[in-house]
């Protein structure tokens, strides 16, 4: 078995090593692409997203067991498509070089200029949570840079991993963009090519062993982590209002997002109206699990990871709510009722690792302060989500309680603004994508 695993760990290296160094090659015979070039690319992307729409949608679907189509409409083509518009719409400006104050006493007549220039070839692993928009997205980002491409995705996107490999040849040469498909082992090989940079979106388990494999070329990365993003409703808040928009992402996905709201502080008073507030919510919009527009949880690891995170809660003295009623988990399509856990204590699993699923933990609260206090004692958050019309106490929220990114009276939606840059802080992340500081993330602002 060794031996077996050590030949295709170098066949893997093998295979990678030599697409970099056909990207590498390519990179040195024309390494600043101009901005007809670089236009071209980004359109190409697009076309290559809208003239195969219902291939990618289903290629999802299958990897899924079932995703609903609108929410692959929605988060992976029209945001995708739409944020590589605005790359294009920008370009131009982000492409000049900048005039900087030089020190005209001690270097009369000398000019200062900084100049974003490609760093070369870049590594981007990718997700299964969502495939198309974490591809693409930094794809745009690293095309506008004027860079070239190796893209590794994830284990569960097998169908769309093979598409990807068998369309992406129809609208770029492999010198500017090759797609991998993770059969075993080839992650491990990918981060350990010298890229000029390598951004990866997942765990931060992983994070942490891409990173570890990355310093040894010195090569700087990108990560993309998670972590228990919360979100904390100001008892003055509608709460109606606050349940409503906490449970639409909670669904979203079958809450299978990073920036998901992971748990909610709720005052004291309000937890038993949160509750009834949340199962209306469900019987409205989310009335049945096994419609085609639920989506299903991804493999059955992770199903049995959110059942042993209920019964775990459940021993330990929580309170577990299906907001579905009478319906059960369906193991059979992998779908997922919404639940409630109440009354959480430390040593949950609820309490300690990211829920990733559709299950919201909620903890009740009687001041801002020991909000502060609760979120500060933990790893730093992908994501903080204040509801509040009180704007100094949001503000206070959002100086004290230091996170990846903030929607006020929202959730999620910071993430798909294309003029403000998105990434993590600390355990949940490192650098950014997202607009202009995307360029600037794939350049090199050489002085």
């Amino acid at each position: 078995m060794t031996i077996v695993q050590d030949n295709l760990s170098t066949q893997h290296s093998a295979m990678l090593q030599e697409a970099f160094d056909k990207q590498r090659e390519a990179y040195f015979a024309d390494p600043v692409p101009t901005y007809q070039q670089r236009k071209e690319d980004l359109l190409n992307l697009k076309r290559m997203i809208n003239e195969n729409r219902d291939a990618i949608i289903e290629a999802i679907n299958s990897d899924y067991g079932n995703r609903s189509s609108h929410e692959s409409l929605f988060a992976e083509i029209i945001a995708v498509t739409d944020g590589i518009s605005d790359k294009i719409k920008h370009l131009k400006k982000w492409m000049k070089v900048q005039k900087r104050h030089v020190d005209q006493t001690m270097f009369p007549g000398a000019k200062n200029r900084v100049i974003p220039q490609p760093l070369g070839v870049v590594g981007i692993i990718v997700p299964w949570n969502f495939p198309v928009n974490l591809t693409f997205l930094p794809l745009a980002a690293a095309f506008a840079a004027g860079n070239r491409a190796m893209v590794k995705m994830s284990e569960n996107s097998i169908a769309l991993s093979r598409l990807f490999i068998k369309l992406a040849p129809q609208y770029f040469p492999a010198e500017k963009l090759a797609f991998f498909e993770e059969t075993g082992g080839v992650g491990i090989a990918f981060s350990q090519i010298p890229f000029d940079l390598i951004m990866f979106t997942g765990s931060g388990q992983t994070g942490r062993a891409v990173m570890a494999s990355a310093a040894q070329n010195l090569c700087p990365v990108i990560l993309e982590l998670g972590g228990k993003a919360p979100a904390v409703i100001d008892p003055a808040y509608p709460l109606e209002k606050a349940v409503q928009r906490i449970m639409f992402v909670k669904q979203f996905n079958a809450g299978q997002i990073c920036t998901n709201v992971d748990y909610v502080f709720v005052h004291e008073s309000q937890k038993d109206e949160f509750v009834r507030l949340a199962k209306a919510y469900v019987a409205k919009h989310v009335p049945d699990i096994n419609s085609v527009d639920y989506t299903s949880i991804i493999d059955d690891r992770s199903f049995q990871r959110l059942l042993d995170t209920l019964e775990d809660a459940r021993a330990k003295g929580g309170a577990v709510i299906n907001l579905h009623g009478d319906q059960q988990p369906n193991a059979a399509q992998r779908k997922m009722p919404l639940h409630i856990v109440t009354d959480p204590v430390p040593d949950m699993i609820i309490s300690g690792r990211e829920t990733f699923g559709p299950i919201l933990k909620v903890r009740t609260y009687t001041n801002p302060e020991e909000v502060v206090k609760y979120v500060n004692s933990n790893d730093r958050p992908l994501a903080l989500y204040p509801f509040t019309n009180d704007k100094a106490l949001a503000q206070m929220y959002i100086d004290r309680i230091m996170s990846g990114g903030v929607t006020v009276n929202d959730a999620l939606f910071h993430v798909a603004q294309h003029d403000i840059p998105f990434g993590g802080v600390g355990p949940s992340g490192m650098g950014h994508y997202h607009g202009y500081e995307g360029f600037v993330a794939f350049s090199k602002l050489r002085p």
